[in-house]
């Protein structure tokens, strides 16, 4: 009796047809005389619907096909399982993929995700919701609002947004953020909640972030004028400064004078003006190329 390998696709991520992922998916399943479970998912019920199906299978992996929200999804269905997720990379921006250096074709993602050891790595709960990347408030998330909006997708949409989200900027939110650190009170452009070190645009916004270290950054930015943005769009994250600070914990409190835009894991969750946060440590198990396997 064959095995069963878990397929969960994403059938709208990245607005980009899937069917060429399927079907070598399913030729490379088969070649390993594995049985191909496949599940499309649909936006209702999708975390009941997945763990039934991994109860009537038990697959030895589940493989994700989609970004960083499809990839929590499974994650949330899983979270009382041992299994290993393996990913290909399938949405608008792949933050988590991008993080884990995974490559850029099918075939070599579909060898990592059958076949590689695996990394745990943390969640961040913020407000009782999952994050298992990178969530934020402020101008990214007012950024993320608009894409959502728009009918152009990938990042050349994300790049369009970028810069008409930067013209209509609001004016900076004051911040009061709390935990086992002086407490801090400021000005800010955008507070990100960082479990890992790029955005899936391959902007670097937290340099020195792990995923396993069970302890999540707070990434502040006070000022984001072009120049500053500049240079972290180019690599240059200017950490000594009066411009940005960090704060790396495993507990904080945010709370902002105003309503600000906030996101996880790039989607748009409305405005918030109380954040409570908390590491939750170990929760995924995540195939990982070999070259970064007890690296990161």
């Amino acid at each position: 009796m064959k095995n069963n390998i878990m397929l969960v696709v994403n059938p709208i991520s990245g607005d980009v047809d899937k069917s060429e992922l399927i079907d070598a998916t399913t030729i490379f399943a088969g070649n390993e005389n594995l049985n191909l479970v496949i599940y499309n998912t649909s936006g209702a019920s999708d975390i009941e619907n997945i763990k039934v199906l991994y109860e009537t299978y038990n697959p030895e992996r589940i493989i994700v096909a989609g970004g960083d929200g499809t990839i929590k999804i499974v994650a949330e269905a899983m979270e009382n399982h041992d299994v290993i997720i393996g990913i290909i990379p399938a949405g608008s921006a792949n933050g988590l993929a991008v993080d884990l250096n995974l490559p850029s074709t099918i075939e070599e993602n579909l060898e990592i995700a059958f076949h590689n050891d695996y990394m745990e790595i943390d969640m961040i709960s913020i407000n009782g919701k999952k994050s298992i990347h990178l969530s934020d408030l402020g101008v990214n998330a007012e950024m993320i609002k608009n894409y959502e909006n728009s009918s152009i997708r990938g990042k050349w949409g994300y790049a369009i947004q970028t810069v008409t989200t930067l013209i209509d900027l609001d004016d900076p939110f004051t911040a009061t953020i709390t935990g086992d650190f002086e407490t801090i009170k400021c000005t800010a452009r955008m507070i990100v909640i960082a479990n890992s070190q790029k955005y899936g645009t391959g902007v670097s916004i937290n340099p020195n972030g792990v995923m396993d270290d069970g302890k999540f950054e707070l990434v502040i930015l006070k000022n984001l004028d072009l120049v500053v943005l500049g240079k972290i769009i180019s690599g240059n994250m200017p950490l000594d400064s009066e411009d940005v600070e960090i704060i790396s914990t495993d507990k904080a409190m945010v709370r902002t004078n105003v309503p600000v835009s906030f996101q996880i894991d790039g989607e748009y969750c409305g405005t918030e003006t109380n954040l409570n946060i908390e590491i939750l440590p170990k929760q995924m198990k995540v195939a990982i190329p070999n070259l970064i396997s007890g690296i990161i």
